[in-house]
């Protein structure tokens, strides 16, 4: 599933591309999306000029003014499988090429979703008021989240903190992969109940949440099955990984062979030498 990092380097990659541009026609070919496509969505946008793109958690927001669009926001989820690219006219679409933005310059947006769990959708009001975003918490890169905050929230929770990490009222799009690797540098294990941790070890988390992040939006996000930027070109973070996928193989640290557990519904490897 695309992360946190992939949605942040799409969006630097097809930004420039985009942003103050008019959207001349709008091709759906599948709208049966896990959010099906609006039906007045071609009428909308057709005519619309593109605003700065902005992504939240792991959402894109498109903001659009004039024509019929009256200032309102494409709201988009990649879901598992989907990415956004950026095609030429006379490009023709592959399989599972699910919608096409045609801008005034001859460029394409195109979305592409193998497993159609991903949406485009509609906000005609403000994007705080939809109540997919109104209850998400603070960005990881920005100075809201830090240790104090962890540790504040943590109190009492009985909850692992890999899963306690990954909850997006806490933090936002600090998902499966970048939470292994944050909680590997921070020499935290992640079966350690949340509210068990000390304020100095949530320091570390934090900032290591933080380098994780940095360094795999830097890197062009992790590819794993599907990911490509929006420019097409694959991420390379996958080369640098210290425990995600590496059950059994030995730790990069120590050489202790590294363990996988399932915490929340998910795999969870980790080191049990230098995770404590």
């Amino acid at each position: 599933m695309p992360e946190l990092p992939e949605v942040e380097t799409t969006r630097r990659g097809i930004a420039p591309h985009l942003e103050g541009r008019q959207i001349t026609e709008v091709i759906v070919r599948q709208a049966r999306l896990r959010v099906p496509v609006p039906d007045d969505l071609v009428e909308r946008l057709v005519g619309a000029r593109v605003g700065d793109l902005v992504r939240r958690a792991k959402y894109l927001l498109v903001p659009l003014s004039g024509g019929d669009s009256a200032g309102g926001t494409l709201l988009w989820h990649l879901g598992m499988s989907g990415s956004l690219r950026i095609a030429r006219l006379g490009e023709l679409p592959k399989k599972h090429d699910h919608l096409d933005l045609v801008l005034d310059d001859g460029a394409i947006l195109r979305y592409h979703d193998p497993r159609r769990f991903g949406f485009v959708d509609w906000l005609a009001g403000g994007p705080e008021q939809d109540p997919r975003l109104a209850r998400l918490g603070p960005e990881p890169l920005s100075d809201a989240f830090d240790g104090a905050r962890l540790y504040a929230l943590s109190r009492g929770r009985r909850l692992a903190v890999k899963p306690f990490l990954m909850d997006n009222a806490v933090v936002v799009g600090v998902g499966n992969i970048y939470a292994a690797e944050a909680l590997f540098l921070a020499g935290i294990d992640p079966r350690r109940a949340a509210g068990r941790i000390s304020r100095e070890r949530y320091d570390r988390l934090a900032a290591a949440a933080r380098a994780v992040l940095a360094a795999a939006i830097t890197q062009g996000g992790t590819t794993l099955r599907d990911f490509v930027s929006g420019t097409g070109e694959p991420g390379y973070f996958k080369q640098r990984l210290n425990v995600y996928g590496r059950h059994g193989q030995p730790c990069r640290q120590c050489g202790a062979e590294l363990r996988l557990v399932t915490l929340g519904q998910r795999a969870s490897v980790f080191c049990s030498h230098c995770q404590t």
